[in-house]
């Protein structure tokens, strides 16, 4: 009566086995599968807004880019560029082969860099208004707002102590 329970307990597994052959591969390909897998293996990326080239603007020009959005850039100074912030400084006399004079492009109308540009004595603006953190060496700070086309002198322009810019703003 039970002369054939074997063979269909056999067949039953083998049929039961392919479909776990198939089965398996299809789930792994699975877009949830996939996903957790590349989840598991791929590092998060987080934004700091680091200036990119930072070493190497600091070697070659002795001012120190921290971070910005982006919509604040170093740039060649152009005259006919009516978007430029440009930026004064003196030097020592150990430094008289560096760029006493600094521009920035501004690509919107607002943003912001932290930076590091010492002795800072003028900030002229062109096409949008920007507000300038400087600090002493003492630790005093003060901002400074520069209307849109003008500039203002700051610092030792002012027959006050050396300053260290360390932050822009476009505002407007």
């Amino acid at each position: 009566m039970f002369t054939h329970a074997p063979k269909l307990i056999a067949g039953t597994a083998l049929v039961g086995a392919a479909a776990l052959a198939v089965a398996v591969p299809a789930l792994a390909s699975s877009p949830s599968a996939q996903s957790s897998v590349a989840d598991a293996s791929m590092p998060h990326t987080v934004e700091t807004y680091d200036y990119p080239g930072a070493e190497q603007v600091l070697e070659e020009k002795s001012i120190k880019l921290i971070r910005g959005d982006g919509h604040i850039v170093l740039a060649e100074c152009d005259n006919s560029d009516k978007t430029q912030i440009k930026v004064q400084v003196t030097r020592g006399p150990d430094e008289q082969n560096k760029p006493k004079l600094f521009c920035f492009r501004a690509t919107a109308k607002s943003g912001f860099l932290t930076l590091e540009v010492p002795r800072v004595f003028y900030i002229e603006t062109a096409d949008h208004p920007v507000s300038a953190k400087l600090t002493t060496d003492a630790g005093a700070s003060e901002t400074v707002n520069v209307d849109k086309d003008d500039f203002k002198t700051v610092g030792q322009g002012l027959g006050k102590p050396m300053t260290t810019l360390v932050e822009l703003r476009v505002t407007g």
